[in-house]
Parts: structure tokens; sequence; C-alpha cells
């Protein structure tokens, strides 16, 4: 039996999903321009940078009453992924 409320619902989720693919290839060029900048495979982990994202991304779920363990594992899951990336793509000069 299909629960229509259930149908509607994951059609809203099924847009916001795009709307995020969108936002992370934005964020994707962004990355890529940093990348071109980066001299050393080294200079790809930031740690001081990751810890410095994470309390902005805590501090900025709270002010609007988001759940910061699911931010927090979102963002650390897209953080090592973009590592990843730049790991994958790194050119030397």
């Amino acid at each position: 039996m299909k629960n229509k409320k259930i149908d509607l619902i994951r059609k809203k989720l099924d847009k916001l999903d795009l709307k995020m693919l969108t936002l992370i290839k934005k964020r994707s060029i962004l990355v890529n321009k940093i990348l071109k900048e980066k001299k050393y495979k080294n200079q790809i982990i930031d740690n001081k940078r990751i810890k410095i994202i994470l309390r902005k991304i805590s501090k900025e779920s709270k002010k609007i009453n988001l759940d910061t363990k699911i931010t927090n594992s979102i963002w650390k899951a897209m953080i090592k992924s973009f590592i990843n990336y730049e790991f994958r793509n790194f050119k030397k000069k």
C-alpha cells in the first residue's frame, strides 16, 4: 500500500538532493582552484583548517537547532571525499 504523504515528501527530498548536487559542483570548482595553487602534496591536508570548519559548522548547526551529529558526520565525510579528490588530481608543477 502506497503512502501518498511519504511519496510527496520524497519528491521534495529529491528536489533538495538536486540542489545539493549543484552546490557540491560549485564547491568542487573552488576546490580545483585551491588545488592549482598547491605546490606540494603535503599541503592537501590542513588539520587546523579542518578543525575550524567543523567548529564553525557545529556552532551554526546549534544556532538553527540542527543535530550537530548529523552535520558533523556529513562535513567529515565531505572533507574526506574532497581530500581524496585532491590527492587523485594533484599535479606537481
